[in-house]
C-alpha cells in the first residue's frame, strides 16, 4: 500500500444510534485532541434526543421562545439549530490536510452528498448563498426555499469535528421556537415530507454511502 492509499482510505464508520448530545460533542473534542498523523478519519453516524445548539459566534436572540427544549453553546460556526429524533447527525472527523481537503470543499461535498441523495428519489435540491446547507422548493424575494438539511463545522489543527444534520421523519414544531441558522423566517421540511419512503437509519446509510464515494 502506498502513501496516498493510506492517506485517502475510507474513513472508518461508528454507528453510535441514539445519543445524548454533550457527551457526543465532548467524545469529539477529545478525539480531535489526541489524534495523530496516523490516526484514521471516521464518520459518526447518529440521532440526539431534542435539542438545541448555538453556534460560537451564534445569537442567543435567535431563541425565540422557552419551550424547555435544552439549548447547548458549542465551539461550532453558525447559528442556532435543532436536533431530536428522526434527524440523520453525522459527525466528520476528518484530517484535511491529509485528504487535501480546504474548509469549503469540505463544505461542498458535505452539501453535494445530500443533494444526491435527494436526486436519487426524485427531488431536486440547492445551496443558498451565506447559508451553509442544503434546500428544497422556489424561493422569492419576500421567502426563502425549505431548509432540509444543517451544516456545522470546527476545523483545530486541520482536523474537522461537528457536521450535518438531515431532517428525515421527525418532529418539526421545535424548529418553530428559533429563526433556523439566524434566518427568520425560513422554512424547515423533511425528507418524509417529500414523499420520500426512508427511514431514519436507512437515510443515515444511504447519505453515508454518498458522503464516502466524494471524499
Amino acid at each position: 500500500m502506498s502513501p496516498d492509499d493510506k492517506f485517502h482510505r475510507p474513513p472508518i464508520v461508528r454507528r453510535l444510534g441514539l445519543v445524548d448530545y454533550v457527551p457526543t460533542w465532548q467524545a469529539m473534542i477529545e478525539f480531535t485532541a489526541a489524534r495523530t498523523e496516523q490516526t484514521p478519519d471516521e464518520l459518526w453516524v447518529c440521532e440526539h434526543p431534542p435539542v438545541y445548539t448555538l453556534g460560537q459566534a451564534g445569537k442567543p436572540e435567535h431563541l425565540l421562545a422557552d419551550n424547555g427544549i435544552p439549548l447547548v453553546k458549542i465551539d461550532r460556526g453558525g447559528q442556532i439549530t435543532y436536533h431530536g429524533p428522526g434527524q440523520v447527525v453525522i459527525y466528520l472527523l476528518l484530517d484535511l490536510n491529509r485528504r487535501s481537503l480546504k474548509v469549503r470543499e469540505l463544505v461542498t461535498c458535505m452539501e453535494q452528498a445530500i443533494i444526491d441523495l435527494l436526486a436519487e428519489h426524485g427531488v431536486n435540491a440547492t445551496r443558498l448563498d451565506k447559508a451553509p446547507g442544503v434546500y428544497v422548493g422556489q424561493s422569492g424575494p419576500d421567502r426563502y426555499p425549505a431548509k432540509i438539511a444543517a451544516l456545522g463545522l470546527r476545523i483545530r489543527r486541520g482536523c474537522s469535528y461537528h457536521g450535518l444534520s438531515l431532517n428525515v421523519e421527525m418532529e418539526l414544531a421545535p424548529f418553530s421556537a428559533i429563526n433556523p441558522c439566524g434566518y427568520a423566517g425560513m422554512p424547515v421540511t423533511q425528507t418524509r415530507d417529500l414523499g420520500i419512503a426512508l427511514t431514519s437509519a436507512q437515510a443515515a446509510e444511504a447519505l453515508t454511502r454518498h458522503l464516502i464515494q466524494l471524499l
